[in-house]
């Protein structure tokens, strides 16, 4: 997570001109060049006649989706019509935003509006007609004392005389599709910091050794808060100066001064903006006048310097580990995949499972219609917002709270690094998403592949054989650098029918300066403190399990004292298990049992197998931390993010409830367009359509081994989606890589494969190792005025 930086008059011209900044640094200044080069293919036929020998191959499955992907995004030509289409609506007075300022009403993001559930599912299941396609636009008027994004549905699509643009207001809780915003200035706010800077230029170069003045020449930068703070009415952010990174490495979060300004920028005219308080070394100031004043005065104490240098720079350093010289081991896939993907339709089918995947500006990857041995088991299954709550005695870091999905997780989502994001051997596909009338592609943003985790499936050992079955797993992974955080977004499909969703997080953390922080961190480095703050990350998980009638079942497991007929006289203290349902809404905002003693789990009541029993799916946690937000009834985030609150929440499902959260919450967060909260209203749980809503994250108080980066080993957060009594018997058996071993007192007397034919091949390993000189960056394609022929590829970020 990261805040706002005025590097640069050209970054905050940028961000004016495209509805004020919405990097948390700057644009990712990510260094590539060259083209990415085609996914190798062969047919299906031609794979299983090689497949069926002992020889190696390297092809991927190609099937065509059962349906076109109603969930995929729009197309180049429809962003590019919408884009018309809008403009061609004179009602709204847009301006192109290659020639708009800040007092221009411009087109912000157009994505899919995705179709309601219930018209899917007749698309889906019932043979009906695909939905009729919309677009989700986003505008911001800035032609207005105060500015405001208002959100828009165009089409039908493709545009027609019956298409219109009408405000899109339903699936806004508030009431409506509209958000005040208070960024809308920002060359005018990147300015006034400069006149800030400029004006204690003198204190700065002795205290800090620089100056943040506006010239080329500067070595401080300066950073503010978010959200937007409101306060007795007024509209105020905290800024503080930072230095600017000496080497390669961008890492300016972790070079704070420790001085900081608060600023008063109500209103849109900058003449009546002012300073109104000063902090350093735990004191505060009121007026710039008397921070000066003690500031210039003899005994005026300096609490040192913050210095770049290589503890935040990310090449080797230090001691050489032993044998590290040596190539480390690298998993190949010999025979091709053995998953098949359409990547028109990013359709995917492996070992029963199959899906569609989505992508949107917002939030990045999603998942739809996963069906599990041909019976849909989730509708919907993806991020929906990511939250980092700092905690400082500073008044910067004290104030702030990110909500991760106004910078976007698609924007962010760069090409991946093939043999160290994935492997080489992996299916590689394209992210593309629209902002501010231009479509961005990121290549080889998002990756597919088989994998090995280590272990096996099962395995057992007796008196004359031994019996173990190989582990495999499909992943689907991508990773968002949002400003200085790096998080990677997994999804883990088992041959057991279980599917492991994953975050993890590295990245650069955002410090704080040391003085008197002892309470919110640990002292990382000479002036640096490791300051505390919480991820919590949402998903929504729309389980449909046997149709869309389904209820939720806990089953606890608890201590019990029984008098038992065999037992007579003595009571026996030991555990049972008890079993309920959570029957509506109110019940159903969940915190996990300290013990791990408690499962929810969704059920069709009307459902059940062979020996009487729910068949279901159950949520629980898995590896690494599970977290809800500690900062009770934070003062930050309002009510823009109740969905932090617990662990867990079921509710009813409602198309005009889509998502959990809305980008521009952070614009006033206590008046917010989607308030999580007012989705839970009591509403029955009982054989309805459950939608499951389940936090992951970490409680993170950085520490040494932080510096560079936060490493992925500590920092992940996993939840399990298991089936239970789902189906009759252990689906894993059904895989033949499992081997027998019948042995009679240390002699082996048989061996049973059941079939596996191990490949027998040479192999030339550079022809399996990632060529990272395709890396490319990112392609762009101007849509106002449409020119194909005009794209380009370019620095992820534009730079």
């Amino acid at each position: 997570m990261q805040f706002q930086f005025a590097i640069l008059l050209f970054f905050a011209a940028v961000a004016q001109a495209i509805g004020g900044p919405r990097y948390k640094l700057f644009p990712p200044r990510l260094r590539a060049k060259g083209q990415a080069g085609p996914d190798a293919k062969i047919s299906s036929r031609e794979l299983e006649t090689s497949g069926s020998s002992s020889g190696c191959s390297d092809g991927t499955i190609t099937i065509a989706a059962p349906k076109p992907n109603i969930f995929g995004g729009l197309t180049n030509d429809e962003f590019a019509n919408v884009t018309a289409f809008l403009h061609q609506n004179k009602f709204l007075n847009l301006t192109a935003v290659s020639n708009a300022t800040a007092w221009d009403n411009i087109i912000l993001t157009i994505d899919l509006l995705q179709p309601n559930k219930s018209d899917a599912i007749n698309y889906l299941d019932q043979g009906g007609p695909a939905p009729p396609r919309y677009a989700h636009a986003t505008l911001q008027f800035g032609a207005t004392l105060e500015p405001y994004v208002q959100e828009y549905q165009v089409g039908p699509l493709p545009i027609t005389n019956q298409s219109a643009v009408t405000e899109l207001n339903h699936i806004y809780n508030s009431g409506k599709g509209k958000q005040r915003i208070y960024n809308a200035d920002a060359l005018s706010i990147a300015q006034f910091q400069y006149r800030v800077g400029i004006q204690v230029a003198n204190i700065t170069q002795r205290l800090l050794n620089g100056t943040a003045t506006g010239s080329a020449t500067d070595n401080l930068l300066v950073g503010s808060n978010d959200p937007v703070i409101h306060e007795n009415n007024r509209t105020v952010q905290w800024n503080q100066f930072y230095a600017i990174n000496t080497g390669f490495a961008f890492d300016e979060t972790i070079l704070p001064t420790g001085l900081e300004f608060k600023a008063d920028i109500t209103g849109r005219d900058p003449s009546k903006w002012s300073v109104v308080g000063w902090y350093y070394g735990g004191q505060f100031w009121p007026t710039t006048k008397a921070f000066m004043a003690d500031a210039n005065s003899p005994g005026f104490k300096n609490l040192g310097t913050v210095v770049d240098g290589s503890f935040g720079s990310t090449d080797p350093e230090g001691k050489q580990l032993p044998h590290d010289n040596l190539y480390p081991p690298t998993t190949l896939q010999p025979q091709g995949t053995r998953y098949a993907v359409d990547i028109e339709e990013r359709y995917v089918e492996w070992m029963g499972f199959s899906f569609y995947i989505g992508f949107t500006r917002d939030t990045g990857m999603q998942l739809y219609d996963i069906n599990y041995q041909g019976q849909r088991i989730i509708y919907e299954l993806g991020l929906q917002e990511a939250l980092a709550h700092y905690a400082s005695v500073d008044p910067l870091l004290s104030t702030t709270a990110y909500l991760d999905s106004y910078y976007g997780f698609g924007p962010s989502s760069f090409e991946l690094v093939q043999g160290f994001d994935c492997p080489a051997y992996a299916t590689y596909m394209n992210a593309s998403f629209y902002t501010e009338e231009v479509s961005h592609t990121h290549p080889n943003a998002i990756c597919l592949f088989e994998d090995d985790p280590g272990y096996p499936i099962f395995r057992h050992i007796a008196a004359d054989y031994t019996t173990v079955a190989k582990h495999t797993n499909l992943i689907l992974r991508s990773v968002a650098t949002v400003g200085n955080y790096d998080y990677m977004f997994e999804y883990a499909f088992h041959i057991d029918g279980s599917i492991h969703v994953t975050v993890r997080a590295s990245g650069y953390i955002e410090g704080a300066y040391y003085a008197d922080n002892e309470e919110y961190g640990f002292r990382i480095h000479d002036v640096l403190s490791g300051v505390m703050h919480d991820h919590v990350i949402n998903y929504k998980l729309d389980l449909d399990v046997l149709g869309t009638k389904n209820s939720l079942m806990k089953s606890d497991v608890i201590p019990a004292t029984v008098q038992y007929n065999w037992s007579p006289g003595t009571p026996r203290n030991t555990m049972k298990v008890e079993r309920d349902f959570i029957t509506n809404e109110n019940d159903a905002q969940i915190n996990w049992d300290y013990n791990g003693a408690t499962t929810y789990t969704v059920v069709n009541k009307d459902q059940k197998n062979r020996y009487g029993e729910y068949r279901g799916y159950t949520i629980a946690p898995a590896s690494g931390s599970i977290v809800h937000l500690t900062v009770q009834n934070s003062t930050d985030l309002g009510s823009s993010a109740n969905w932090a609150n617990n662990h867990l929440y079921a509710v009813q499902q409602h198309d005009s409830e889509p998502r959990s959260a809305y980008p521009y919450n952070n614009q006033d967060t206590s008046h917010p367009a989607v308030d999580f909260g007012k989705f839970i209203n009591g509403e029955s749980l009982d054989q309805e359509d459950i939608v499951i809503y389940f936090n992951l994250g970490m409680h993170h108080v950085p520490q040494t081994a932080d510096l560079p980066l936060t490493v992925f080993t500590t920092a992940q957060s996993s939840m399990l989606i298991i089936p239970e009594n789902y189906i009759d018997y252990n689906p894993s058996k059904a895989t033949i890589h499992n081997v027998r071993v019948n042995f009679n007192n240390g002699v082996v007397t048989d061996i049973d494969t059941f079939g596996t034919v191990v490949p027998q091949c040479q192999l030339n390993f550079g022809s399996v190792a990632a060529n990272l000189s395709r890396y490319t960056g990112e392609i762009v394609t101007p849509k106002y005025p449409y020119d194909p022929s005009a794209a380009q590829v370019a620095n992820p970020g534009g730079t």
